[in-house]
């Protein structure tokens, strides 16, 4: 069955909590096509925003754009209050913590960047175009290992479409898993360029070509058992797709002279330090003239700091003098620390 048969339409959300189904198409098939998770007026919010801070279509810069990111431009926390108030939205944070089935507490950032792509007639421009990819897992370029077994994730990657399929194409393609002795998804994962010492080459015939002329073997098994059997996300404005490290899946072209806006985002559990923060980490924005990250930390909720690394209720981190400390720093903004003294007077009071 090859992408163009086959279009998953995405499921509705109900209650800001994904559905067992969901749950389990996520875990058994690797992704879950998901629509109505996020308010509609702040999905509208952060794209208008996006747009307008990006070339124009058919523009020489729009043209010059055929990799992945922001180029910096929107990369947590942004310069859209939009785009950071998504990438910590409690229904967001409980989605990825019932996907993984772990406490919300215990999710980490390491992800969130607003991507434009813009659609063109040519879409093979060299090895590292980022038209029409080459199919592939994410994990290379997170972690310095290998996912750990199936049964066993550890982090959940997101798209949050902030476009219409319709109106600008460019579905994501996505392989899904057929049971533990499906032949796309062998142990380990390494039949793919930039892994296991093959050439990084992100566009597909160039990728393709390449596996033919040096692994025919592996070019077999790729064009059989993932390119015949990808399906496409058929994504509406603010479906989001959440998907996993170890999953098959690329990008597809977008319709000439069209843009479309993605929020990518990954979450990862606490105990899974192997996987990087893909960007500058956010202490990094400290020293910003806007003291956005400072505002930010002070508003969050507790979960909302957590997940930015900030030292949850009860971690050894607090004691009187650090209180007193973190106070200060963020005294300009009114940071409410009571949380944090509670769990610690708990505590004290149980040691006495």
């Amino acid at each position: 069955m090859t992408a163009e048969s086959k279009i998953v339409p995405s499921s509705p959300v109900e209650g800001g909590r994904l559905s067992q189904a969901q749950i389990r198409s996520w875990r058994q098939q690797g992704f879950c096509l998901v629509h109505g998770l996020l308010p509609q007026a702040l999905l509208e919010a952060a794209g208008d925003h996006a747009k307008a801070m990006y070339p124009e279509p058919g523009s020489v810069e729009a043209a010059s754009m055929k990799d992945f990111g922001s180029r910096q431009k929107l990369v947590f926390p942004a310069e859209s209050t939009a785009a950071n108030q998504i990438t910590l939205h409690h229904n967001l944070l409980y989605a990825v913590a019932d996907l993984l089935g772990i406490d919300a507490m215990n999710l980490r950032l390491t992800q969130s960047d607003v991507w434009p792509k813009y659609g063109r007639e040519e879409i093979s421009t060299g090895n590292y175009d980022n038209a029409e990819q080459r199919i592939h897992c994410d994990y290379p370029n997170h972690m310095l290992v290998h996912p750990p077994p199936w049964d066993a994730p550890c982090a959940v990657e997101m798209i949050i479409y902030l476009s219409d399929y319709e109106g600008c194409g460019g579905a994501t393609a996505v392989v899904p898993r057929q049971g533990e002795d499906d032949p796309a998804y062998p142990w380990p994962i390494v039949g793919t360029p930039g892994v296991a010492g093959l050439p990084y080459i992100n566009d597909r015939d160039r990728a393709e070509s390449y596996l033919q002329e040096h692994l025919p073997e592996v070019a077999g098994f790729r064009a059989t058992n993932l390119y015949e059997r990808e399906v496409l996300a058929g994504y509406r404005f603010g479906s989001i797709l959440f998907y996993r490290h170890d999953v098959w899946h690329r990008g597809t072209p977008i319709h000439p002279g069209a843009l479309r806006v993605v929020q990518n985002l990954t979450f990862r559990d606490v105990e899974a330090d192997w996987i990087n923060t893909l960007h500058p980490g956010w202490a990094w924005s400290m020293y910003r003239p806007d003291q956005l990250m400072e505002q930010l930390i002070a508003s969050a909720t507790v979960l909302q700091r957590t997940v930015l690394g900030f030292p949850a209720p009860g971690s050894r981190y607090w004691n009187a003098a650090t209180l007193a400390a973190v106070r200060a720093r963020f005294a300009p903004w009114n940071i409410d620390l009571a949380p944090y003294e509670t769990a610690l007077s708990s505590e004290s009071e149980m040691s006495e």
